[in-house]
């Protein structure tokens, strides 16, 4: 039987199987090329060896809820196009439900699984779980960039709901690194203070002025740095953590950040 050449090459970009394999599936295939792959498919692992070492620097994040529970999922693949391909996203969507039912480690064989054998063949590129978790608390503010690559999820005892989808979108568009100065370790402060000595240094100024500048340059550092000192993205003449006083006072309760994480593919 012969077969269109075109057709073969399109086998082998996708499978990255031999000449002689493809021409064996598309016969047995009938040159059907979805069958032509199903044949394939134990050649997967092959592909993916191959292509292991390419970047992934793009792909999307998908979240599922359920009550106190959220689950996010992260698929990192070569390109933006692929990112966009509709048996991609709905792998991603799929994924996050199904974190949202078993054990991550479970959950990590069935995917790891899912993309070696079926994701990558079908596909074409290199693909990775980046990143799968799933996160309980009182209440957890969710955000999710339009782009669906920039993710964050922030636990809060206290507060509403309004509240924690702001902090969610907050920490997704400033991203902190600490809830407050007192999170921040001795040595990245230190580090801060030898940095700013040089500064002052180089600028000439007096020594004897050094500590009554440093902290105000720290305080700056914290605006950058901490989630509660960051001018609220909102309305920049309040902080995050005005923000946060002024909803416990209007809800007669004591608020405070637990934890919060920051995703990106």
């Amino acid at each position: 039987m012969s077969f269109d050449t075109q057709l073969i090459t399109q086998l082998r970009e996708m499978t990255g199987a031999g000449i002689a394999d493809c021409k064996m599936a598309l016969e047995e295939a009938n040159s059907d090329l979805e069958k032509a792959i199903a044949i394939l498919r134990q050649k997967g692992s092959v592909k993916a060896a191959k292509k292991a070492e390419r970047a992934t620097n793009e792909g999307v994040i998908a979240m599922a809820k359920d009550k106190d529970k959220i689950a996010i999922v992260g698929l990192a693949c070569e390109t933006d196009f692929v990112s966009q391909n509709s048996d991609f996203v709905a792998t991603v969507n799929d994924f996050a439900q199904k974190l949202l039912t078993i054990e991550l480690a479970e959950f990590e064989k069935i995917a790891q699984e899912k993309i070696q054998n079926e994701l990558i063949v079908k596909i074409g590129e290199n693909i990775k779980l980046a990143f799968a978790e799933v996160i309980t608390g009182e209440l957890i503010g969710v955000y999710l960039h339009s782009n669906k690559k920039l993710a964050s999820i922030v636990i809060l005892a206290g507060g509403n709901n309004e509240l924690a989808l702001d902090l969610a979108m907050q920490i997704t568009a400033m991203s902190p690194k600490f809830i407050s100065p007192q999170d921040v370790p001795a040595t990245e402060i230190e580090k801060e203070k030898a940095i700013y000595r040089e500064q002052l240094k180089n600028e000439g100024k007096n020594e004897a002025m050094w500590d009554k500048i440093i902290p105000g340059k720290l305080n700056k550092y914290y605006a950058e740095v901490c989630l509660l000192n960051q001018p609220f993205i909102k309305d920049d003449k309040m902080t995050v953590g005005d923000l946060i006083k002024q909803t416990a006072k209007t809800m007669g309760e004591e608020i405070k950040v637990e934890k919060f994480t920051r995703y990106q593919i």
